[in-house]
């Protein structure tokens, strides 16, 4: 890539030679009306990620142009995704679209690392035409506005009759002519100026930051296990952007914990949905099995073995649905439940691997993300799940797995039958952000 690497000085030494171009510029400005170039018709999708995957690149963009076709729908308007030599493309097809919508939306798109609203023309070799779309587009997004800038140019299209150092020097001279109170900082610019020049001609001087990661649907599928906390919405949004589906496992215990609890824990899956899509919520009548153990076990190993029950009834679920993992928002030491000891506990009792994106995260850190993406306030609802109400008031918090092993015999015979019923009798509901279920 070149970069406009010249400073404002140069430019007025070189006003003389020119002279021609910024003429054919300003009678461009005064004998044409310039349309507003913020009516963007035109979105540019970078990837980061993406870009380092070999020869099966094309399997990742596919995906994530159908992830973009897919969030766009709820958008409003009509639009068109395409492809071109690395590049994705989103076209506005409607007369009218919500520019916010359309924005809100793509950054809901994992794998998509900036968006860059843009001006795009035909391809034309008339530099004046190029200039002209320039201006346009710089009175429009910055005015009269006293900004520093850089133009940077990348000419893919070879056949141009200039080279990118001269288009740089030519664009660069006539902003400078057209808006006095422009500057130019090659180091610390406010705004790069960029020009693509490929089948199309791409201007564009922002990029929104996205979500990154990768595509949906690129890494197979997991199964979250989803309580009313902060901490399991967060750790299926991690593992979600590192391109896995997403199907959940909530424990309910009535009468001990109420409807509404359960509808909170819908609602948390219904805003995780805008960024993984429809999620199959798998509801567990958890009741039984835990007055079997508060009744039968040591009280101080509650919470432990309910949650050896819990990873047993979600890895269950997941092989009944095409899950290759479980996954958790377990974090080191947050809770009796969390030490290594007792996660040695936990991971004793299933064959597939556990996922635990948040093992290392203090909490003001899962709480910044969960505020990030719209979980933080419907996680704090005071409406207690069932790891919150049968909790031990001194619970072990260095459990030996021979010694639980042996606290669980004390549920046989029974226990079998209550794990078969509890995942037989499991209500699936489909969480849709899209419909408002």
């Amino acid at each position: 890539m070149h970069f406009f690497s010249v400073q404002a000085g140069f430019y007025k030494k070189k006003l003389k030679t020119l002279q021609p171009l910024s003429l054919c510029g300003k009678r461009l400005r005064q004998n044409r009306k310039i349309r507003d170039c913020m009516e963007y018709q035109a979105f540019l999708i970078k990837y980061a990620e993406i870009g380092t995957k070999g020869k099966n690149r094309y399997v990742f963009e596919d995906a994530l142009a159908k992830d973009i076709r897919m969030k766009l729908k709820r958008a409003g308007g009509e639009y068109a995704v395409s492809r071109e030599r690395g590049r994705i493309y989103v076209h506005v097809k409607s007369e009218h679209y919500d520019y916010e919508e359309c924005i809100d939306a793509l950054r809901h798109v994992f794998g998509i690392a900036g968006i860059a609203p843009m001006v795009q023309l035909p391809y034309s070799e008339d530099f004046s035409v190029l200039e002209e779309a320039v201006l346009s587009y710089f009175r429009s997004a910055y005015g009269d506005a006293p900004v520093r800038f850089k133009v940077e140019t990348r000419r893919a299209e070879k056949a141009y009759p200039m080279t990118s150092p001269e288009i740089e020097q030519e664009l660069g001279h006539s902003i400078l002519e057209a808006f006095p109170n422009a500057k130019v900082d090659v180091h610390k610019p406010d705004v790069k100026l960029r020009i693509e020049i490929r089948q199309f001609i791409n201007i564009y001087g922002k990029i929104i930051p996205g979500l990154s990661g990768m595509p949906l649907g690129t890494n197979g599928k997991a199964m979250l296990l989803l309580s009313g906390g902060i901490d399991s919405p967060v750790a299926g949004f991690k593992v979600a952007k590192r391109g896995a589906l997403i199907e959940a496992t909530y424990f309910h215990a009535p009468p001990y914990t109420s409807e509404r609890a359960k509808i909170k824990v819908m609602d948390l899956a219904r805003q995780l949905s805008t960024y993984t899509g429809p999620i199959m919520l798998h509801v567990v009548n958890f009741t039984e099995i835990q007055l079997a153990i508060y009744d039968r076990c040591p009280h101080d190993e509650l919470t432990i073995i309910m949650r050896r029950y819990m990873m047993r009834i979600a890895e269950a679920l997941a092989y009944k649905n095409d899950c290759i993992g479980l996954i958790t928002g377990e974090s080191i030491g947050q809770v009796a439940s969390q030490t290594l000891q007792s996660l040695v506990c936990t991971n004793e009792v299933c064959t597939l691997p556990v996922y635990r994106p948040l093992i290392a995260f203090d909490k003001q850190e899962i709480i910044d993300v969960a505020e990030e993406i719209g979980t933080y306030e419907t996680s704090i609802e005071p409406y207690e799940d069932c790891c919150t109400i049968f909790v031990a008031k001194h619970p072990v918090t260095k459990p030996i797995v021979e010694k639980i092993r042996k606290s669980e015999l004390k549920l046989l015979p029974e226990i079998d039958a209550m794990v078969e019923k509890a995942v037989q009798e499991t209500e699936d509901i489909l969480i849709r952000k899209e419909k408002g279920l």
